[in-house]
């Protein structure tokens, strides 16, 4: 996970015109976490509490949908939109810190 997300901080600031020291300097003794959660699929789904409404603080979140339960959202123009899982895929949130 870790060199993916390099990976992809890489490719990001090649398109935002960064330079490439100021990104190691930003990224290499960074924190990394991992977290597994696991949502089965609810029979009820209006009943369920979930998370309260958030953003992310860190550079990437990347997230692996294993099933088709539906639960993670975006904010567009003050809307909660759910996001449909997309079968063996990679969902990448772009977190507070990499806000311009």
């Amino acid at each position: 996970m870790k060199n993916l997300a390099f990976m992809m901080l890489d490719q990001m600031g090649r398109a935002l015109k960064m330079d490439a020291e100021e990104k190691r300097v930003l990224f290499t003794d960074g924190v990394q976490s991992m977290r597994m959660n696991y949502y089965p699929p609810c029979p009820e789904p209006e009943m369920a509490i979930g998370f309260t409404p958030h953003s992310s603080a860190d550079a990437l979140t990347i997230l692996f949908q294993l099933n088709q339960t539906e639960g993670l959202q975006i904010q567009k123009d003050g809307r909660w939109i759910p996001i449909k899982p997309l079968p063996n895929a990679f969902v990448v949130n772009i977190g507070d810190i990499m806000e311009m």
